[in-house]
């Protein structure tokens, strides 16, 4: 049977909400007004804690700027976000889980909520080739529309699109063994349909019900600055 480890991103190899991070720094980029949108982002924050979000509402509102920009000046602004924000906050422990999954052979995936545009560089930093990320519809200038295209990877979406991401494979879920690592309740549907769900960094709610399931749990970032 076919070991397969699963990596939500967000507090669980990073010690931040890259979404969050990636809106909050295009406010420091001159992209939007920095009164009005910190307002807005940090209440959509508030929502995906409270798992009361409305996924798609928060696309709309988070693609805002790149409906905009140049395609360029998007890179751009990216590659500094992943220089000044996201590599200082990579830590060796997370790159040695997921170097030791893949040392023992087993497929591994990064499956987040956040956008394909936003996790691809980070992925990549892991050395995860398989992303299972929020797919955003684009136009014809390859700007995102505000849509999500698909089904979104977000609370029960995760199931169905790692269900996808195995069939593209000839794979179903009978033929894998599956380690899920996760910090949010939001996970919940995915930890519950996995053989060895793994609470990582977990928030109040999942810790609660890591210790009331006896599931694993992982404070990878315990004793490191974050």
């Amino acid at each position: 049977m076919q070991q397969l480890a699963l990596f939500d991103l967000d507090h669980t190899l990073i010690p931040l909400d890259s979404d969050h991070a990636w809106g909050e720094f295009t406010i420091a980029l001159g992209w939007a007004d920095a009164q009005a949108f910190r307002r807005c982002n940090d209440a959509f924050y508030a929502q995906y804690q409270a798992g009361t979000l409305d996924i798609a509402e928060y696309v709309r509102f988070a693609t805002a700027a790149l409906r905009t920009l140049d395609p360029a000046d998007a890179e751009a602004g990216r590659a500094r976000f992943m220089a000044e924000v996201i590599e200082p906050a990579i830590h060796a422990q997370a790159l040695e889980l997921v170097a030791g999954h893949q040392r023992r052979g087993d497929a591994v995936a990064v499956v987040t909520a956040t956008s394909e545009w936003v996790t691809r560089p980070i992925a990549d930093r892991f050395g995860v080739a398989d992303l299972i990320a929020m797919r955003l519809q684009l136009d014809a200038a390859g700007r995102p529309t505000g849509a999500i295209a698909g089904v979104p990877s977000f609370g029960a979406g995760k199931v169905t699109r790692v269900g996808q991401w195995l069939a593209a494979r000839e794979l179903g879920w009978r033929d894998v063994h599956v380690t899920f690592y996760s910090d949010s309740f939001n996970d919940l549907p995915l930890l519950e349909h996995v053989q060895q769900p793994v609470a990582t960094n977990p928030d109040a709610q999942l810790r609660r019900i890591a210790r009331q399931r006896d599931w694993t749990v992982l404070d990878l970032f315990k004793d490191q600055d974050s």
